[in-house]
């Protein structure tokens, strides 16, 4: 109904569990919507923005969903097909994830990966990645998304990674935001030595 709306922030809520509440002034009118905390990070206050949007109705109350994309709203979307995964669900596996590494997780059916979201067991990773693999395949090659076994690090250099920075002490949502930069670096992405992929993890957070 509708697809996305232009206005200027003016303030970012974090409300009860942990859900963020942004609010968009469009001609006037301040609507509420609910956001990723990715997306809460990139806002400042009074800035001009365009948010893509889904429109949800349960019980004759229709909320609001916000975020950076089109291709990430219509990640939402897919994610909210799936028997048993409901909205906050679907946000906090985009929030964990980030939509590359989401759709890499989901097409090469990799549940520990997908495990990784606060709320996600294995039998729901599982199910996630059996009914949407087939059409995460589909729709990444529409929708410029990359999700395939060159579009990110091997899980083994994930996990080493995140383990030698946090007992650097580095926090994860830190570590997210090096790695979601260092996944664009298409050299990078062909080497498989973990050091190296630490090395320039703690040069990114050095910055």
């Amino acid at each position: 109904m509708i697809s996305y709306l232009k206005g200027q922030a003016i303030e970012v809520i974090k409300g009860l569990n942990n859900r963020i509440t942004l609010i968009l002034e469009v001609n006037g009118i301040g609507y509420d919507i609910q956001i990723p905390s990715r997306f809460a990070r990139q806002l400042a206050p009074n800035t001009e923005l365009q948010v893509f949007t889904h429109l949800q109705v349960r019980e004759e109350q229709p909320t609001l969903y916000g975020f950076t994309s089109a291709a990430e709203r219509d990640l939402f979307r897919q994610l909210i097909s799936v028997s048993g995964i409901g909205a906050q669900m679907a946000i906090a596996l985009i929030d964990t994830l980030g939509i590359e590494t989401l759709v890499q997780a989901i097409v090469t059916g990799n549940v520990k990966t997908l495990s990784k979201t606060p709320g996600v067991g294995q039998k729901t990773a599982e199910r996630i990645a059996l009914e949407l693999k087939t059409k995460m395949s589909q729709w990444r090659q529409v929708s410029g998304v990359r999700a395939d076994a060159a579009a990110a690090p091997s899980l083994a250099i994930l996990e080493d990674v995140e383990m030698t920075l946090m007992a650097l002490g580095y926090e994860n949502q830190e570590i997210e935001q090096a790695l979601s930069a260092l996944g664009k670096d298409e050299l990078l992405l062909k080497n498989p030595a973990a050091e190296e992929w630490i090395r320039r993890a703690i040069e990114w957070l050095s910055q």
